[in-house]
């Protein structure tokens, strides 16, 4: 018996074309300036200006995006102590999400855990600034999903992709040691997956708000 073909609804849609925008922003595909195309967006995700012109107002005020009357949309730039207060609060939120609702792995984040470490590992033979970045995106949502606590992790995931950019663009400018900073980011994953495999959520949260800190510290210090 054949499978009924389910259609993706509009709230789905939506999602997508956030995310897909959302990202390309954070690995600066649109470039900090970067007028977008209302036209040529809506073409390309088979929509009307309607609903992409919601996604793009969400992505403006998640700070990534910029209206000007009778001018265009463009993409923000962003810039290290601008966003002080930001990763200050992402310290804070970052040790809440072992407290609140804090849920143990299943068996299908274990795999995806893993699959994360071992890229991990072999990022330390070859770092590459874009794939670095995929993985520092990918590992940060995967966390998320160890809290059921749904408020919570909006609010970690709309303020990580506000500063995910400045990562990337320090490497760019060559501020940063890729090599060193693969090094380090693969102690963070094995610190926070054998907290995890411990039992102990808390444990992996205060590591990752230990490794946001000095993150944000050595992007300072590499201005």
């Amino acid at each position: 018996m054949e499978q009924a073909i389910t259609t993706p609804n509009a709230r789905d849609r939506f999602d997508r074309m956030h995310a897909a925008i959302r990202d390309r922003i954070c690995m600066l595909d649109y470039a900090p300036g970067t007028r977008l195309s209302e036209e040529a967006l809506a073409a390309e995700f088979g929509t009307s200006r309607t609903p992409l012109r919601r996604a793009l107002v969400r992505l403006e005020g998640e700070g990534l995006l910029r209206s000007v009357q009778g001018v265009g949309t463009f993409v923000t730039d962003v810039e290290v102590e601008e966003l002080a207060q930001t990763y200050q609060l992402r310290l804070e939120l970052a040790e809440l999400t072992g407290k609140l609702g804090a849920t143990a792995p299943n068996e299908a984040l274990w795999q995806d855990f893993r699959a994360l470490a071992a890229r991990s590992e072999a990022m330390i033979l070859k770092p590459d600034p874009r794939a670095f970045a995929q993985l520092n995106m990918e590992f940060f949502l995967a966390l998320l999903r160890l809290t059921s606590n749904e408020p919570l992790r909006e609010i970690c995931e709309r303020l990580y992709f506000k500063t995910a950019r400045i990562w990337l663009k320090s490497f760019f400018a060559s501020r940063i040691d890729l090599g060193d900073e693969a090094r380090i980011f693969d102690r963070e994953v094995r610190d926070i997956l054998s907290a995890i495999e411990l039992g102990d959520l808390h444990a992996a949260a205060l590591f990752q708000r230990a490794h946001i800190s000095m993150s944000f510290e050595r992007m300072r210090k590499g201005e």
